[in-house]
């Protein structure tokens, strides 16, 4: 049998499907990435969001059409949406053959196999109890690898479904996560990046402790060239861990905080812990024991409280703190959360918002590559174009969210080959510049 599987989503989502993968070919199965031809197409759906939801739709109904040519047999979906509409997908997407919820991605060989035989499977696994170590087809380029140190969320922030999604907060076992780090270095990747929907917690449930420094410290013994550090909640944040990332030369000084706003109210009312003072005390301590660090991080607007007064000093905070990367979302009332049920402003004033900051924001990112011109800086190569032109990244840029260094230099750079660039000029959110050496390899 021919599987095809589609991820859609954060990089979380990704590394289940990566799992789905490897169960499908340990069982004999031939996995491919194009539905056309295939027995069975899978697709990994997010929920998250109203733009979640509608990319996971859109791709159902474009994969849809092969089953009636004959040039695909099975259409199953799998993940969030499944997760969080597990009666409608069915019933409004006839389409569709059978479902997963995020409980059962360990079933995906069963439900396949069930669906080829004509039978229609509802699959919902104890989502508080998933398994998530075990064997993954790796799907990111061979020099990149996402490394998922735990599943679920507690933080229960008002605006959030991800708890009714994904579970409590599990940490995978540091001798789990060791093993497949190993693999993982072993097999040539270069840049590891931990990932969890809050990686600052790691340890807490298994351990009773913040166990994140002791892992990284031991990732960092490993065959690795880059780590970054997908995603730090803030109130979570101790010395020890500060620390670690200061003096670890593998980690990337680059970190995602979601801080999501500022206001004191609105940061009650939405349910997440600490205050502004303590989040300027922090991004303070941040700046001075680690220098050059970037931060990014991501700011609702329109969220319940919010007011003209609120948003000027979200728009204030942004101007004092001058936060690399950030990223401006509008508020989505979501079903089932505390905040869908709260007053909050009329989506035309928080998408209006949303602009402001965005506009404000791209001073900031330009003020930061221009920065940059003159550095001569270290760039994971993606692409080699013709004419001695490529494609890579800095350390400041994360994969399919900073984007990406320009540069030229001699034919026959390899994807995954670490060099040294003058940064020559800045183009909003890329950098261009000429190759100097290799000594980064």
């Amino acid at each position: 049998m021919k599987i095809a599987f589609i991820s859609l989503g954060c990089d979380k989502n990704r590394v289940n499907t990566e799992q789905m993968m490897a169960l499908c070919q340990a069982a004999g199965h031939e996995v491919t990435g194009e539905p056309d031809g295939a027995d069975v197409a899978v697709v990994n759906t997010c929920g998250f969001i109203d733009s979640a939801k509608e990319e996971a739709i859109a791709t159902i109904l474009e994969v849809a059409p092969l089953k009636e040519t004959g040039r695909l047999k099975k259409l199953l979906v799998a993940g969030c949406l499944s997760q969080r509409y597990q009666d409608e997908v069915l019933t409004e997407l006839p389409e569709v053959d059978g479902i997963l919820g995020t409980g059962s991605y360990t079933d995906i060989v069963s439900a396949a196999e069930a669906a080829m035989a004509g039978e229609t499977p509802k699959l919902f696994g104890d989502i508080d109890r998933t398994v998530e170590d075990g064997a993954r087809l790796v799907s990111t380029p061979s020099y990149t690898a996402f490394l998922k140190i735990a599943e679920g969320c507690n933080n229960r922030c008002a605006f959030c479904v991800i708890p009714s999604l994904r579970g409590r907060y599990r940490s995978r076992p540091m001798e789990s996560l060791l093993a497949e780090a190993g693999q993982l270095a072993g097999a040539g990747v270069k840049e590891l990046i931990l990932v969890a929907q809050d990686i600052t917690r790691y340890g807490t449930d298994l351990y009773g402790r913040h166990a994140l420094p002791e892992l990284l410290r031991e990732l960092c013994r490993l065959d690795f060239h880059w780590i970054r550090l997908h995603y730090f909640y803030p109130d979570e944040v101790t010395d020890e861990l500060i620390e670690v990332v200061a003096s670890e030369r593998k980690i990337v000084k680059y970190l995602d905080i979601p801080l999501q706003h500022c206001n004191d109210g609105i940061l009650k009312a939405m349910n997440r812990r600490g205050t502004k003072a303590q989040i300027e005390a922090l991004l303070g301590k941040l700046r001075a024991r680690i220098p050059g660090l970037v931060i990014r991080t991501s700011i609702i607007c329109g969220l319940p409280g919010e007011g003209e007064a609120e948003f000027e000093e979200l728009c204030e905070f942004l101007r004092e703190f001058r936060l690399e990367r950030a990223g401006a979302f509008v508020f989505s009332p979501e079903d089932g959360t505390a905040a869908a049920k709260m007053d909050y402003p009329p989506r035309e004033d928080a998408e209006r918002r949303a602009e402001v900051l965005t506009e404000l924001q791209a001073g900031v990112m330009e003020e930061f590559s221009e920065s940059l011109v003159g550095e001569t800086l270290e760039v994971l190569v993606e692409e080699a174009l013709p004419g001695g032109r490529y494609v890579g990244r800095t350390r400041y840029q994360a994969p399919d969210i900073d984007g990406v260094t320009r540069f030229t230099g001699p034919q026959g750079l390899e994807p995954g080959s670490l060099v040294r660039v003058r940064i020559t000029a800045s183009r909003e959110y890329d950098l261009e510049g000429a190759l100097e050496d290799v000594a980064g390899q």
